[in-house]
């Protein structure tokens, strides 16, 4: 916001629409497993180079080794064997959707109450 990049109001929009919908029910990790096919791995193989890019030009810029991103992405397939991503994402998408519509009927009362 700072930066003329996105108003206080963008900001709020995504994270209130965005991430923090996921991060009610998984974590950052968790939401990261199911952003590629094959878990965690897949994900940094597929975007790693690309956030890296965005992020050293921020401070403090920290890559991931790849111990690191093996270390989350085995704790991510015992707690979610790789057969079983497509029923994960699937639950999620579900929760995902529940939440909108409960989201929707909160500010449709909240507009009917005004």
């Amino acid at each position: 916001m700072q930066d003329g990049i996105a108003s206080p109001e963008d900001i709020d929009s995504t994270i209130s629409q965005g991430l923090a919908l996921r991060w009610s029910f998984m974590g950052p990790f968790q939401t990261i497993d199911l952003n590629a096919p094959e878990g965690v791995q897949d994900y940094c193989d597929r975007y790693a180079s690309s956030i890296y890019r965005v992020i050293k030009t921020q401070d403090n810029a920290v890559e991931w080794t790849a111990t690191t991103v093996k270390t989350i992405h085995d704790a991510m397939r015992k707690e979610v064997p790789a057969t079983a991503l497509k029923e994960r994402t699937a639950w999620r998408n579900e929760r995902l959707i529940n939440l909108a519509i409960h989201k929707n009927k909160e500010a449709m009362a909240d507009e009917q109450s005004s």
